[in-house]
């Protein structure tokens, strides 16, 4: 699923005016005993996505994703000016989880056939986390 929605990430981001330049993937670590993964960051310096992705996505993985989001700052040692905004891929989507994690006012990604696009809002004012 990761490779599947990646390949666009760069391009649906710039189209909504977060200018990131280049992605990783499963970024692993550990920090003070917490072990943390992250499947896709993009990110351009001082703007930062983290994202994350579920075949199907399901509300109490939007909220397990927040959790992880608020500490994200801290696991990847980034600056206190350093903007870090959240998003949720998905191929299919439970009980209007997609909603929820618009209204949680992250990123929403869907990803179809061969591709992926943001589901949000063109007036869309994501979260800083």
């Amino acid at each position: 699923m990761e490779s599947l929605v990646e390949g666009d990430i760069i391009r649906i981001f710039n189209e909504r005016g977060i200018k990131v330049q280049d992605t990783s993937t499963r970024r692993k670590g550990s920090y003070e005993g917490e072990n943390y993964e992250y499947d896709i960051i993009a990110h351009n310096g001082k703007e930062t996505v983290i994202i994350e992705v579920k075949t199907t996505l399901k509300v109490k993985d939007v909220k397990a994703f927040i959790q992880k989001l608020r500490k994200t700052r801290t696991y990847l040692r980034m600056d206190e000016d350093d903007v870090i905004y959240g998003a949720m891929a998905y191929l299919q989507a439970d009980s209007g989880s997609e909603v929820y994690a618009q209204n949680q006012q992250l990123f929403v990604i869907r990803a179809t056939g061969d591709s992926a696009a943001i589901v949000n809002a063109v007036d869309f004012e994501p979260a800083r986390f």
